[in-house]
């Protein structure tokens, strides 16, 4: 059966990312991507009811919480008003980054919808290895022949409330869990033998928290360069005073 390692053409899928780079980099802490698929999408993770399968159309993809050896994706809907799912994946690296966004599929049988693999984000060289409950990771390892990651804590499959923060129950949950691999004969293996971990250097940039203060777009230096000018005046103001009373 022939392996879709990279869905392009054949699986016609249109990838929006938020082309400018001035938006680009403002989303790039949370890699904010508009994804429009042309056939129906399996996913893993906690969903609302009914949404185990993305339908054909057009989503949100976003970082919601990111850690340096795991990361929680959240998928909303096109206006970005509903969470649809939170999915726990893993960095995982890649030779050769792109200008465009890529995302990944694991083929499945005629009739069946694909299941998402990965997702990487443009000029990155690592991306979202996702993870799957283990019965699923079991059949997609055997008919994609290669590992798949999932966890065997038993999680909730769907929540009836659409997740909004990080602080949420199910994910905490999710960040906790443990992670590992299964092969094609079905045999558990340790996640370092399939996933191979960017380098810290990558991560720094995702792994800081963004301040709830300020805006992500926004910087501390023009504040510090406020102070020091207000510091600076102060010291020639004293200076004044006291040469007036000498």
């Amino acid at each position: 059966m022939k392996l879709l390692s990279t869905v392009t053409a054949a699986f016609c899928v249109t990838l929006l990312g938020d082309a400018l780079a001035p938006r680009a980099e403002a989303a790039a802490w949370n890699r904010k991507t508009k994804v429009t698929f042309s056939a129906p999408v399996e996913i893993p993770g906690v969903h609302l009811p009914g949404w185990g399968v993305l339908p054909a159309g057009t989503y949100v993809f976003k970082i919601l919480d990111s850690q340096s050896d795991r990361h929680i994706v959240q998928i909303f809907s096109e206006d970005e008003k509903t969470v649809i799912a939170t999915v726990l994946a893993i960095p995982n690296f890649r030779l050769q980054a792109t200008d465009k966004t890529v995302i990944t599929f694991s083929e499945r049988p005629a009739g069946q919808p694909e299941a998402l693999h990965a997702w990487f984000y443009p000029g990155r060289q690592w991306g979202e290895e996702f993870v799957y409950p283990k019965a699923k990771a079991i059949e997609l390892a055997k008919l994609t022949n290669r590992p798949v990651l999932f966890t065997p804590v038993a999680l909730p499959v769907e929540v009836a409330e659409p997740i909004r923060s990080a602080q949420a129950p199910v994910v905490v949950e999710l960040k906790r869990a443990p992670i590992m691999a299964v092969n094609p004969a079905g045999e558990e293996v340790q996640l370092a033998q399939v996933v191979t971990p960017p380098p810290a250097a990558e991560l720094q940039d995702t792994d800081e928290v963004v301040p709830a203060t300020l805006p992500a777009t926004a910087s501390p230096l023009p504040f510090i360069g406020l102070l020091g000018l207000l510091s600076l005046g102060a010291g020639f103001g004293v200076r004044a005073v006291r040469s007036r009373l000498s």
